[in-house]
């Protein structure tokens, strides 16, 4: 059969690993963290799409900042906008990361089936 070579080189079973931890696991999380801070984004049954973008792609982002910004020589208000930015950065930068990731992970199913 045909089969023999798509097997022995990963095929059907590698793309479905590969599907498994870059897209479902990813996505999974992201559905969780939605759910879970639903109350949050969801005022008066009107959905604020910036801060579910901001409260989904916080634990994405967070990981992939390069600089933070460390509050030197400020009062308390000063030190929690500073580590109020950081998070908003995050945020944003874990959103585009969480898209891109998904994005990449399709390519890579398709990759290993072809």
């Amino acid at each position: 059969m045909c089969q023999g070579t798509l097997l022995a080189e990963g095929g059907i079973m590698g793309a479905f690993k590969v599907f498994l931890k870059e897209v479902v696991l990813p996505l999974g999380l992201a559905l969780c963290l939605a759910a879970f801070f639903k109350p949050i984004y969801l005022a008066d049954g009107v959905c604020d799409f910036f801060l579910m973008w901001l409260c989904v792609g916080l634990p994405f982002g967070l990981r992939r900042m390069c600089l933070w910004l460390v509050p030197f020589g400020y009062g308390i208000s000063g030190t929690v906008g500073i580590f109020a930015l950081n998070i908003i950065v995050g945020g944003l930068i874990g959103g585009l990361a969480l898209i891109i990731g998904l994005l990449l992970g399709i390519v890579h199913t398709i990759r290993e089936i072809i």
